[in-house]
């Protein structure tokens, strides 16, 4: 299944999608990238005069790339038209703030995958290569 093939099967859409793009796709590993545009509703909140990315939004942006994107490509056949997809568990630590137009790098590696449920290992990183955020999350994929 090709990068834009996984995009097209993902249950969200503006302003609620955070993959721009997928540039490796493996059993074990994904990695994709997503630009928060200086635009975005939430800035106008988050931080009078010093806008920054909400935890919940970066850990979104983790899940959609990491768990959601890797877990349609591990179903690859066995996936209809319209996926259930749930998060049961996130695990994850925060390091460095994501400013507007600022672009993320997001890795995740699989450390299990049985019964549509899903368990990774997620990082992302800024384009300097300065780790963000890193942890664990755990979702359910199924028809």
């Amino acid at each position: 299944m090709s990068a834009q093939e996984i995009i097209s099967k993902l249950p969200y859409s503006d302003p609620f999608l955070f993959v721009d793009e997928l540039s490796s796709i493996s059993e074990n590993e994904i990695t994709g990238s997503y630009l928060f545009k200086r635009n975005m509703p939430f800035y106008d909140g988050h931080f009078k005069g010093n806008p920054i990315t909400p935890g919940v939004i970066l850990t979104e942006c983790m899940a959609q790339i990491g768990v959601v994107c890797l877990g349609i490509f591990l179903m690859g056949d066995k996936l209809g038209e319209n996926p259930k997809i749930a998060m049961t568990s996130t695990d994850i630590h925060f390091l460095n703030p994501v400013l507007p137009d600022e672009k993320v790098i997001v890795t995740s590696t699989k450390e299990y995958f049985r019964f549509g449920k899903l368990k990774c290992h997620v990082t992302m990183t800024n384009e300097e290569g300065e780790e963000v955020c890193n942890g664990f999350i755990s979702g359910m994929i199924f028809q």
